[in-house]
């Protein structure tokens, strides 16, 4: 007889924990949106004007990168054209998802296509095997890589060919949002030429603090996030021992460094109306004007914690497809200025 392993703590259809330390990410919730959590395969072809591969970048950790291409544009009559790089952060507490995911692989194929940019997503290691500061860490490695890669250092045939070291964007959704502010602070530190990082991007950024905020306690929780699955999460990500005041949950908090000591690129900080976290998340906002910070600011009105990435309301619902398009249009024109 095959013997139960006992579930010591669990966030609702994402993640189950054992009292072995074994984790279980299978979807259990409607089998309806499973298939936004189910890994997209890479296919080096052009599909919808965009090719992926995966690949190593660190034998040590043995850390991945999905990179999307997008394909020659026919209006492209320089073809050397180099393109801009977006590295991308993924969200998921933390705790969850992956960067092959469906729901990732939809927005940012259509973003590489927009943008007319080159993704490089970052499989981000997983709490709570993985306690922060280590998806931080993963961030940070993924950038010095497209360092060596400038300096000829190490060689990737795709970025080689087309991409402009000098145009790096940081990108993150939720949580992927504050491995953007992390990764940037600390390359503020660095001398990356030749290659130089010329923006940030945060999208629902996973800011919050020890203190309930009014918009947690009055916005109406979504299905893709619920303060169940915030506090969790973070139960399960941060170091032990930690609040949420630590500097990478509450970055704008009394416990983390003075925005006006941080060496930052131009920040584009993106919220939704009626995100559970929107009131920490301008905070944090108002945190880096007031620090004299290059920051611009985009709200999504009527939408809810990472809407964009559920296809389902993409599809469906007129105004969170509508929503959708003006945030890939915002960061595609924030990308074009800088």
């Amino acid at each position: 007889m095959v013997q139960q392993k006992k579930v010591v703590d669990e966030v609702s259809g994402w993640l189950r924990l054992f009292a072995d330390g074994s984790v279980d990410r299978t979807w259990t919730g409607p089998p309806e949106v499973k298939f936004m959590t189910e890994p997209v395969p890479p296919h080096h072809e052009f599909i919808d004007g965009v090719a992926t591969k995966d690949m190593v970048i660190d034998e040590t950790s043995r850390l991945r990168v999905r990179i999307y291409l997008p394909d020659r544009k026919p209006d492209d009559y320089d073809s050397n054209l180099k393109l801009p790089i977006i590295l991308h952060f993924h969200g998921g507490g933390f705790c969850i998802s992956q960067a092959d995911w469906y729901m990732y692989y939809h927005m940012y194929t259509n973003l590489a296509r927009a943008a007319n940019a080159i993704c490089v997503s970052v499989f981000l290691r997983l709490s709570p095997e993985h306690r922060l500061p280590v998806p931080i860490n993963d961030g940070f490695s993924a950038l010095l890589w497209l360092r060596s890669l400038a300096r000829a250092e190490s060689y990737e045939p795709w970025l080689h060919d087309r991409a402009d070291f000098n145009r790096v964007f940081l990108l993150g959704d939720s949580t992927g949002g504050n491995v953007v502010h992390e990764v940037a602070a600390r390359a503020g530190k660095l001398d990356l030429s030749p290659m130089k990082l010329s923006g940030g991007i945060l999208i629902h950024p996973g800011f919050v603090r020890s203190t309930r905020s009014r918009s947690e306690l009055e916005q109406p929780q979504s299905p893709m996030l619920t303060l169940d699955m915030v506090d969790k999460f973070l139960s399960f990500a941060l170091p032990v021992g930690s609040t949420k005041d630590h500097p990478i949950t509450c970055p704008m908090g009394s416990g983390a460094p003075r925005m006006d000591s941080l060496n930052l690129p131009p920040f584009l900080v993106c919220v939704a109306e009626k995100d559970i976290m929107v009131d920490t998340e301008m905070e944090y906002y108002e945190a880096m004007k007031k620090a004299n910070k290059d920051v611009e600011l985009l709200i999504s009105p009527g939408m809810c914690h990472s809407f964009y990435l559920n296809k389902i309301a993409v599809d469906m619902d007129p105004q969170t497809g509508a929503q959708t398009e003006s945030l890939i249009s915002s960061i595609k024109e924030f990308i074009k200025r800088h």
